[in-house]
Formats: structure tokens, sequence, C-alpha cells
């Protein structure tokens, strides 16, 4: 199917609409607006994909953020204590002139990793103490000591194993997924407003032009009648009804001038341009040049390429990763704590000789527990899975019927392309046959044969087929436009490079 939008200006087709297929927009300052130049200012600066592509941002760093868990964690501490009793209160305390005094120092370094295939957590830590006392009993006065433990904590039962350890960080790429998704959705959501603010304003142009066309021949109609009735060819009657003309074209061109800065303001807040005060220039599009659609070819883009349903399925990913949580909660709680610890040798050499001592010199100690629970009944942990299985199936009704409206959507929108394919044909000899009636019934009246009140009708006549012609042509571009956005052919259509 062939496409072509230029930023030509229309020519009077509606006044001969077999002469040429352009139509004209009313005069306008600046320099031409193309409709693909619209979309690229939208697509660059329109508001709401600036703030879509902060939510897919966030959602990147939301997924940063998740797998961060299996990054090792670092700590240190160190802490100085010191105790002075005001006296003794035992011999064996070995203080004689003051009560017992303790002065500790002790330095701590870890570090811990979580288990991807596990979810347990190991760790490994070390210290370094210096204590100092005023008692006479201490072997060693200041006693330095050094330690080392290793641990690990790991579940067995509840939240084991890879899917438990990785399930927040799978969770959180199908939610980058999803953003990425929506960012896409949104882009076909701007450029769909964008093609019908701007086909709007093309409408409304013309129908001022149209609107300034019915008012010059209805002023030229009220002068001819006014110039006849001082000859006595016409009545004041006559003289009434053509003014009365003039007054409703002045009006309805009046109306349709509000209606071209309100649509237009309407364009320039979608392609966020940053001065309201400055007209667009003429805008305008070629007459639709492309075949009849195929409804399977529609369809089929669509469905291989509308986000909503791939937004609706990676939805339904993220919902069974919480369903898998939910039927692992229905196990009881059981984990294993092991540590295993050495000690070296205290010296009074220092932190130096303390670190030496342990490869050869030290002491150990050990442990290992088997820590269980589980909440009586479950109700909880049941109602929980039962209503993560119920969310699951809602999701898939939802898919099913996103793909039926997706059905029916891209039939309509066929459908409306070929309706307003023989609309704008059909339309297009009225106005011809209208226009025809407006001059042979002018002629009449030029010739004394007929009256202002039956050149008013048929001039009114004439500017319906011309309105009707102009809405038909509009609605063709609208209902193209509705079925590339079903289809996401316009990403294609506008050449979108969207991010990776």
């Amino acid at each position: 199917m062939s496409r072509h939008l230029t930023p030509a200006l229309f020519a009077l087709a509606l006044l001969t609409p077999f002469a040429s297929a352009r139509a004209q927009t009313a005069p306008a300052s600046g320099k031409p607006l193309s409709l693909e130049e619209a979309v690229a200012h939208a697509l660059k600066k329109n508001f709401d994909i600036q703030i879509q592509t902060f939510t897919t941002q966030n959602a990147r760093e939301t997924f940063n953020a998740s797998s961060a868990i299996f990054d090792p964690t670092l700590t240190s501490s160190i802490l100085r204590s010191v105790s002075q009793a005001a006296s003794n209160t035992s011999r064996l305390d070995g203080a004689q002139l003051e009560g017992p005094r303790n002065d500790g120092t002790t330095l701590r370094a870890g570090v811990s990793q979580r288990l991807t295939a596990t979810n347990g957590v190991l760790g490994l830590a070390a210290n370094l103490t210096r204590s100092a006392t005023n008692s006479s009993n201490a072997l060693l006065n200041p006693s330095f000591g050094n330690g080392l433990t290793a641990t690990l904590s790991q579940p067995l039962l509840r939240t084991a194993g890879r899917e438990s350890a990785t399930n927040a960080s799978r969770r959180a790429k199908f939610g980058v997924d999803i953003a990425a998704l929506n960012y896409t959705q949104r882009i076909l959501t701007v450029i769909f407003s964008t093609e019908t603010a701007y086909y709007n304003l093309v409408s409304s142009r013309e129908t001022v032009r149209i609107r300034q066309l019915t008012l010059e021949r209805n002023q030229n109609l009220f002068e001819e009648n006014t110039a006849r009735r001082a000859t006595g060819v016409m009545t004041d009657l006559d003289v009434l009804s053509a003014e009365v003309g003039v007054a409703n074209a002045r009006r309805a061109l009046v109306i349709a001038q509000q209606t071209v800065a309100d649509r237009e303001d309407a364009l320039l807040n979608l392609i966020n341009l940053p001065d309201f005060n400055t007209r667009l220039g003429p805008v305008g599009f070629d007459d639709y040049k492309g075949s009849v659609p195929s409804f399977a070819t529609s369809y089929k883009l669509a469905r291989d390429r509308y986000p909503d349903s791939f937004t609706q399925q990676e939805t339904i990913k993220q919902f069974e990763l919480d369903l898998i949580a939910t039927r692992k909660n229905l196990n009881p709680t059981l984990s294993l704590d092991a540590s295993l610890g050495y000690t070296a040798k205290a010296t009074k050499e220092g932190y130096g000789q303390a670190i030496s001592n342990i490869p050869n010199d030290h002491g150990n100690n050990w442990s290992l527990g088997l820590n269980y629970s589980m909440p009586w009944g479950q109700q909880a942990d049941k109602a929980n899975y039962r209503a993560s299985l119920n969310t699951v199936r809602s999701q898939k009704v939802r898919l099913e019927q996103l793909e039926q409206l997706l059905l029916v959507n891209v039939r309509g929108a066929v459908r409306a392309v070929e309706t307003q394919l023989i609309a704008v044909e059909i339309a297009g000899k009225a106005t011809e046959l209208s226009s025809r009636q407006y001059d042979l019934q002018k002629a009449r009246f030029d010739a004394g044969l007929s009256t202002a009140r039956l050149v008013l009708q048929a001039q009114e006549d004439l500017e319906t087929a011309r309105f009707n012609e102009l809405a038909a042509k509009v609605a063709l571009r609208l209902a193209y436009s509705e079925m590339t956005r079903w289809e996401a052919s316009s990403l294609d259509r506008y050449k979108v490079q969207l991010p990776q």
C-alpha cells in the first residue's frame, strides 16, 4: 500500500474535484509544516513521551537494584570500650589500689555473598582484639587476639533454590520489557494523536476558506439585489434575504476562525513548540492514493507487533513468578545455620603477631543447627496461593479479551478505510453536481428567471457538498491513521527508532 504525505497546499479540489485531487488550506504565515515534521517534533518533545522515558529508565534501575542482591556485601566496624569499677569487691580481682579496670578494642571486617544456585548466604569475617586490665592476675597485659569465622545460612524448603533467589530480578526484568512496550504504545498514541490534530487543523483551515468563499458570494448577491432594487427589479424582501445570507455567512466564518485557533493550539500542545503566539505555517495533505486494505495483512501485522498484547503476556509472566513463590510458601520454613571459626593464640606482641599465630597456633569452634517453623493450618499461605492462582487466571482471560478486541478493532479500522474510500468518491461527485446546479441557478438569476432565495439555497447546497467532501477526505485519513496504529506500522512509516 503506497502512502504519500507532502506539505504542499491543497488546490481548489472542492470547487473542481476532477481537476486535481489536492486540497488547499487557508493562507497561513510562516514556513509550511508537513505531517512528517509535526510527528518528528512530537516524538522529540511531547510531554507524555518524555515522562514515559523516565518510567522506562526507572524500570531498568529497578532491575539493577534487584540484581544487586548477588553483589558481595562488605562490613567493617571498630569498637572501643572501657570499664572502671569504683572499688575492689574481691581480692581475686588483682587490683590493689583501685577498682578493676578493663580497656578493650575490637576491629571487625567481613564479606557476605548470596548464592544464586541455592539462595543461601555465605559469610566470612575476621576480627582483631586488644584488651588491657589493671589486674595483676592477667598473664598477658595487654593481650592481642585474632579470629576468623565462616558462616552459612541456607534455607532448605520455603525459599530454597535458584527460583527463589532470582525471583525479584526476573520479575524486574519483565518490568523492563513491559516499560519498553508501554513506551512503544505511547509512541503509537502520540503519532495517532498528532496525525488527528494535524488533519483537524487542515480541515478547520479549509472550512475557513469555504466560509470565506460563501461570504464573498453572498456579499456579491446582496450588492446585486440592492442595485436591482433601485431599478425596481428586486423587492425589499429580496434584499433582506441576501443581507441575512451575508450575516449568517459572516457568523459562520467567525466560528470557523475560532476553531482554527483552537486546533492550532491543540497541535502546538502535542508537538510542544515553545511559542504559542506564532501561528503555524500552511498545512496540507495529498489525497489518499493507496489501494483497498486487506484485513488478513493488517491483522497479521497487529498480531505480530501491537504492544498491548505483548505487555499483557509479560504481565502474566510476572504473576506466574508470584504464583511459584506462593506455592513454595506452602512449605514450612526450614533453614540450616552453620559456622566454623578459628581463634589465634593470644599474644602481647601486637596485632601482627596475633595475625601470624592463626595459621599454626589456634583454637577452633563450630556450630550446626536447624530451624523449623510452620504456622498452624497455614491459612494465610493457602489464601495467598489461591489469590495468586486467581490473578494468573484472570490475567490470561484479560489476554484473550485483548486479542479479541484487537481483532474487532482491526476489522473496524479496515472497514472504515474501505467505507471512506467510497465516501470520498461519492462526495466528490456530489460536489461537482452541486457546483453545476449553483452555476445554473445563478445564470437563471442573472437572466431574471430565478429569485435570490433560490440562489441562496443553491449556495447552501454547494457549501454543504463541499463540507461533506472535506469531511470524507479527512475521515479517510483518520481511518487510515487508526488502522496503522493498530498495525503498529506507523513506526515504520515515520522511521521511528525505538531505544534498546
